[in-house]
C-alpha cells in the first residue's frame, strides 16, 4: 500500500508556541474567556443550547481524556469513544497535545469551557508525535467516524497538496450526513498553501485570525510603499498614527552598533541575536540602545529561517525597564532584502494597531482551485488558551485552533436544529460572518480569509438558508452576462421586505428579481476589464444580515463541453488567432485531473467513467501570451458498471516496471538471436 506522510497542522512558526505551563485560574480565564464568548456563544447558551446530544470526532494525536475539563473515557465521559490506530490495543490517549487542545476549543468543560461544553468526543489518534501521519491512517479514521456515526468531524491536520484518497474519504462522510471541518495550514501569508483535506470542496476550511485580547496587536510595515510582514514584540503597544522615517541597519542592535550611526527618529533593522557566541542579547537589551540612540522604532529579523514571536518583558529585564520604542520581529529572508535595499536610502513607514479579526499571518491561503473559494471563513486562532496534556493549559496559536470554533458552532446550530442538512449548517455558518479589514481599512482578499469571520449568534438568530452561500461564475467575450440563482429557504417567518445589494466592481451592472424561493441575479459585464474580480450580494431579512460572495472569472476565450454516452467533446472561442490549448478536466469527488490537447482545426474528445461533476479548464495559447477559459459539466447518466481501472502505482515504481519490462524484452530478442 502506498503510504504518504502529512505533516500535522501545528504552529510551525518558531517560537509561536507558548507557555507549556499550568497557569492559575484568573491568569488562564484573563485569556480563554475571550475567543469563545467574542465568535457570539453567550446568545445560545442564553437558550440553554450547548452542544447536548452531538458527537464531534477529532482526527488527531489523541485526546487527554484524564484531563479535568475532558474528563472520562467510554460511555459516561467527555470522550465516548474513538479509536488507537498507532496502537490498537490501547484506547486513543494523546502523548503530545495537539488534539487535547483541539478537543478543549470544542467541548472543554471545566475551568476551561469551550463552544459545545455539553459535546461527546470521539477521539481518533492518528499521530504518535504530532510531527507526521500516514495517508491511509486519515482515511481509516474518516471510515471509523463515519461507523461510528459522529455528527461532526474535526481535522486540524493536512498537507500542501490534494491527496485523491482524502478526497474520497471525506466525500463519503458528506454523502454521509456528517459535516466536516478542516483546518487550512499554517504556511501563510503566501498564496495556494491550503492542502488535503482543506481542499476539499465539500468541507468548511478555516483561517485563522487574532483573538479579542489585548495581545491581539498586528503590524504593519513598507519599505518605499512595499509590504513586509512583521510581528509586534509582547511589550510593545498600539501606536495611535504610523511612524514613518528613513530605516537604518544597526547590525545586531548593540551599543558599539549605534556609535557611528546617526539614527536620530529613524526606524533600525537589527538581526537577532549576537555575533559573540554565547552572548545573551536580549530584545529588551536591542531595543533600549535603539532607544537611547534617538531611534523611533526597531525591527529585528530572524537569524535562521522563519518567523517568531519575540518578547521584550521577560523574567531577565531588569527592575526599572520598560520598552520605549515598538519593536516588531520579520522574517530572515524578507530582512536580508531589506538590509539589501537599504543601501540606498529608503524610507518605512510602520504601524501596530489592535484588530482581533485581523488574518493571521501564518493562516494558509487560497486558491485551490479557480471553481470554488477556499478557505470558506475564518475564526479565532491566535493566542489560543486551552486545555494540555497533565490536567495544564496551553496558550498557542494556528489554524489548529481556528477550526474547532467552527466545529463547536456547528454542533450549537445542530442541536437547535437536528433536521438541518450539513451543506444547510454551512450556509448558515458561512453567510452570518462577520467582515474582515486589513490595516488600510479595505475588506481581506476571498484568498484571505473567504466569506469574513465566524458570528456564532448571528448564525444561530438566522431565518434563512441561502444555496449556495458562495459561487464562482465565468464571463467572457462571446457572453458577457452571468446568471445565477439563490434557493432561500425560510427556517421561520417570511420573504417579505427583502433588502439586496450588491457589492463589487463599477463595471459590472447587477440585477436581480425574486420569483417564490428563488433569486434570480444577472450581472452583466459593461468593459472588457478580463481577469479575477470579488464581489459580494449582501441580503437582509429580518434583522440578519446575509453575505454571499463571488468569484467572477472575466475571460477573452471561452469552452464549452457537451456529453455523448460516456465521451465530452469540447469547442474552444477566442476573438483572435490562437495555436494551441491544453485542456484539463478535473473530477469533483476527488480532484483527479484529465488532460487533453486541442488544435484550432482538429476537436477533442475525452472520457469520462464516473457520474460526478467535473471541473473544465482550458489553457489557450495565443500569439501573445497564455489565456485561460473554464466551464462545467454534470455527467448522471453514466451506467454504475462503467468503471475505469485505477491502478494507483506511484511514479517511482511506475519507473522501475518500465525498466524491467525493457530490460526483459531486450533480453527476448537477444535470446531469440
Amino acid at each position: 500500500m502506498k503510504f504518504l506522510v502529512f505533516s500535522l497542522i501545528v504552529v510551525i512558526v518558531s517560537g509561536f508556541i507558548l507557555f507549556q505551563t499550568v497557569q492559575t485560574e484568573n491568569e488562564f480565564r484573563a485569556y480563554l474567556d475571550k475567543s469563545v464568548p467574542y465568535i457570539g456563544t453567550d446568545i445560545p447558551r442564553m437558550e440553554g443550547i450547548d452542544g447536548t446530544g452531538i458527537k464531534i470526532a477529532v482526527i488527531d494525536t489523541g485526546v487527554d481524556f484524564n484531563h479535568p475539563d475532558l474528563f472520562g473515557w467510554g460511555p459516561n465521559g467527555k470522550v465516548i469513544g474513538g479509536y488507537n490506530f498507532i496502537d490498537e490495543n490501547q484506547p486513543p490517549l494523546d502523548t503530545n497535545g495537539h488534539g487535547t487542545q483541539v478537543a478543549g476549543v470544542i467541548a472543554a468543560d471545566g475551568q476551561a469551557v469551550g463552544v459545545a461544553p455539553k459535546a461527546k468526543i470521539l477521539a481518533y489518534k492518528v499521530s504518535e508525535n504530532g510531527e507526521g501521519v500516514a495517508s491511509d491512517l486519515i482515511i481509516r479514521a474518516i471510515e471509523k467516524a463515519i461507523e461510528d456515526e459522529a455528527d461532526i468531524i474535526n481535522i486540524s491536520l493536512g498537507v500542501n497538496r490534494t491527496n485523491a484518497k482524502i478526497e474520497r474519504a471525506v466525500n463519503l462522510a458528506l454523502e454521509k450526513e456528517i459535516f466536516v471541518v478542516t483546518a487550512a495550514g499554517n504556511d501563510g501569508p503566501e498564496l495556494h498553501t491550503i492542502g488535503s483535506p482543506g481542499r476539499n470542496h465539500g468541507s468548511v476550511t478555516v483561517g485563522a485570525t487574532y483573538n479579542n485580547l489585548t495581545s491581539s496587536l498586528v503590524a504593519t510595515l513598507e519599505v518605499d510603499g512595499k509590504p513586509f510582514t512583521v510581528i509586534p514584540m509582547i511589550g510593545s503597544t498600539k501606536l495611535d498614527v504610523p511612524i514613518t522615517g528613513k530605516i537604518i541597519s544597526a547590525g545586531y542592535g548593540k551599543m558599539e552598533d549605534f556609535e557611528k550611526l546617526n539614527v536620530k527618529d529613524a526606524i533600525v533593522i537589527v538581526e537577532r541575536g549576537s555575533d559573540v557566541e554565547g552572548e545573551l542579547l536580549f530584545f529588551s537589551i536591542k531595543e533600549s540602545n535603539a532607544a537611547y540612540a534617538g531611534a523611533k522604532a526597531m525591527i529585528v529579523y530572524n537569524n535562521v529561517p522563519g518567523i517568531f514571536l519575540g518578547e521584550l518583558i521577560h523574567e531577565f529585564i531588569e527592575p526599572d525597564y520598560a520598552p520605549q520604542i515598538p519593536v516588531v520581529s520579520i522574517d530572515r529572508e524578507e530582512g536580508l532584502k531589506i538590509i539589501e535595499s537599504i543601501k540606498e536610502e529608503k524610507t518605512a513607514s510602520l504601524h501596530l494597531f489592535y484588530n482581533p479579526d485581523f488574518v493571521a499571518h501564518f493562516s494558509s491561503r487560497g486558491p485551490v482551485s479557480p471553481f470554488y473559494i477556499k478557505p470558506e471563513l475564518v475564526a479565532p486562532g491566535a493566542y489560543i488558551n486551552t486545555t494540555q496534556n497533565n490536567a495544564g493549559y496551553n496558550f498557542t496559536s494556528g489554524t489548529s485552533y481556528a477550526a474547532p470554533h467552527v466545529s463547536g458552532a456547528a454542533a450549537l446550530l445542530l442541536q437547535k436544529n437536528p433536521q438541518l442538512h450539513h451543506h444547510e449548517i454551512k450556509s448558515l455558518l458561512l453567510t452570518t460572518v462577520e467582515p474582515v479589514s486589513d490595516a488600510y481599512g479595505k475588506e481581506f482578499s476571498l484568498n484571505d480569509a473567504g466569506a469574513g469571520r465566524l458570528d456564532i449568534g448571528k448564525a444561530f438568530g438566522a431565518k434563512l438558508i441561502i444555496m449556495p452561500p458562495n459561487f464562482v461564475s465565468t464571463a467572457s467575450t462571446d457572453n458577457r452576462v452571468v446568471e445565477r440563482q439563490l434557493e432561500l429557504k425560510l427556517i421561520e417567518g417570511t420573504l417579505d421586505n427583502l433588502d439586496i445589494k450588491f457589492e463589487g466592481p463599477e463595471f459590472i451592472k447587477f440585477a436581480h428579481i425574486l420569483e417564490g424561493n428563488i433569486l434570480k441575479i444577472k450581472m452583466n459585464m459593461t468593459e472588457e476589464n478580463f481577469g479575477e474580480h470579488e464581489g459580494k450580494i449582501i441580503i437582509n431579512h429580518d434583522g440578519t444580515r446575509y453575505t454571499i460572495p463571488f468569484l467572477i472569472h472575466y475571460t477573452q476565450g471561452s469552452i464549452s463541453v457537451s456529453q455523448q454516452n460516456q465521451k465530452l467533446s469540447f469547442d474552444i472561442s477566442y476573438p483572435g488567432e490562437w495555436s494551441f490549448a491544453k485542456i484539463s478536466v478535473i473530477n469533483s469527488k476527488d480532484g483527479k485531473v484529465d488532460t487533453t490537447t486541442m488544435l484550432p482545426n482538429k476537436k477533442t474528445t475525452m472520457e469520462v467513467y464516473e457520474n460526478a461533476e467535473y471541473w473544465i479548464e482550458a489553457k489557450i495559447r495565443t500569439n501573445e501570451n497564455t489565456t485561460s477559459a473554464y466551464n462545467t459539466i454534470e455527467i448522471t447518466t453514466l451506467p454504475e458498471n462503467v468503471q475505469r481501472l485505477d491502478i494507483d502505482i506511484p511514479t517511482k515504481q511506475i519507473g522501475i516496471i518500465a525498466v524491467i519490462v525493457a530490460a526483459v524484452g531486450i533480453f527476448g530478442i537477444i535470446k531469440r538471436r
